[in-house]
């Protein structure tokens, strides 16, 4: 287990006596490497060095690279001076601890099916995950054309869509032009245009679809 200690600002003249506790052993926690990561990468945006940042925060340039490597945990009137160095909030550096870090793991054949507005079509649907929390929403879909499936190109709706052709020809329509898609091939575009598959050649056709699009988040 990592222990740590308070060192005597009496012994920190360097620091400018801010506080600083070190961990005593070799390993990071989360919490110390996010925070060290975060603080280079302000630091970097400003093309500050690091005798620059330690002259603007009293740190010695020592302490500052123990932080940004993780392997020192900088107190809370630290954060207060590299804040105020860097203009950010100190907030600001614990972003990428406090952000929800998700991943959806879904095997063959178990996405979960779901109506959309080409359902009726006989267009199947699987939804294989989605954003959680985030202002730009993101949806993967595995998408099956079958022999009971009608064309339907009037598909409209905000942001961008991502379509790569796995099985089956199709002719897909977006906007004014109509575009033959092949195992292999792949079409990126304003989904806000008309847009869906219009003439069904070869079926099954079967392709994955990434919609991109803003949410609007709750306040």
């Amino acid at each position: 287990m990592l222990k740590s200690y308070t060192e005597d600002r009496s012994q920190l003249p360097q620091e400018n006596h801010l506080e600083l506790l070190t961990n005593s052993g070799a390993g990071q926690s989360s919490l110390e490497s996010a925070i060290g990561r975060e603080v280079r990468a302000f630091r970097k945006k400003l093309d500050m060095t690091v005798m620059e940042l330690s002259r603007l925060t009293g740190l010695s340039a020592g302490m500052l690279s123990k932080i940004e490597r993780g392997i020192a945990s900088p107190s809370l009137a630290t954060l207060q001076a590299l804040s105020t160095a860097l203009q950010v909030p100190v907030t600001a550096f614990f972003r990428q601890f406090e952000e929800q870090r998700d991943a959806t793991f879904v095997r063959a054949g178990e996405g979960l099916k779901i109506e959309r507005r080409g359902s009726r079509a006989g267009h199947q649907y699987e939804l294989l995950g989605h954003t959680v929390g985030k202002s730009t929403a993101i949806e993967p879909y595995f998408i099956t054309l079958t022999e009971e499936s009608q064309a339907f190109p009037t598909f409209h709706h905000a942001g961008m869509e991502f379509i790569y052709m796995l099985q089956g020809k199709v002719g897909y329509r977006h906007g004014s032009q109509v575009y033959q898609l092949s195992p292999g091939d792949s079409l990126f575009f304003d989904a806000e245009a008309f847009h869906g598959p219009e003439n069904l050649i070869e079926l099954p056709a079967k392709f994955l679809s990434i919609f991109v699009y803003p949410r609007i988040l709750e306040e």
